[in-house]
């Protein structure tokens, strides 16, 4: 398999990028990381980007991630909202899992938003539904639909076989 190549190709599977426990707060529109690639008090911010930032992209597709190298003494998480706001999060002496449970306090959602926000996408109980798991296994039980062809054969106006044959 193609995917399954380079560093740590886990980093690319479904299951762990729908495991990110950071989903971002609607009003951010910008999340950037400055870390440096070398340097002790650094380690945390480069482990976090190394793992976290996949998840962070795939659970906030409308949010750019930015990922600075080498331009900074110490690390920090710079979030920029969409009323021109901006904040500055220290991360430096932190190991990733500290990092991403702070973030999750100060920039994430709640579990009770989180929770309320898949209700909401759940699909709604319409009747207009139909097939596996809805109330209707197919359009033909809704009255005024052709039936079937393999329960109740077609008139033969509607088929092709005798509609365009030659007479």
């Amino acid at each position: 398999m193609p995917f399954m190549k380079g560093r740590e190709p886990i980093r690319r599977t479904l299951n762990y990028l729908n495991a990110g426990k950071l989903v971002l707060k609607d009003k951010v529109r910008i999340f950037s990381v400055n870390y440096n690639t070398y340097g002790d008090h650094h380690a945390g911010a480069r482990d976090f980007v190394f793992w976290n930032i996949p998840q962070i992209q795939f659970k906030n597709p409308e949010v750019q991630v930015l990922t600075l190298k080498n331009l900074t003494p110490s690390p920090f998480v710079r979030c920029y909202f969409e009323d021109g706001r901006d904040m500055l999060i220290d991360i430096e002496g932190r190991n990733k899992d500290d990092i991403i449970q702070h973030l999750v306090q100060v920039v994430g959602k709640t579990r009770e938003q989180l929770d309320a926000e898949a209700r909401l996408k759940e699909s709604k109980d319409n009747p207009a539904n139909f097939g596996y798991g809805c109330g209707r296994h197919c359009i033909c039980e809704i009255p005024g639909q052709v039936r079937c062809p393999g329960t109740v054969p077609l008139p033969e106006q509607m088929r092709g076989k005798f509609k365009f044959a030659p007479k």
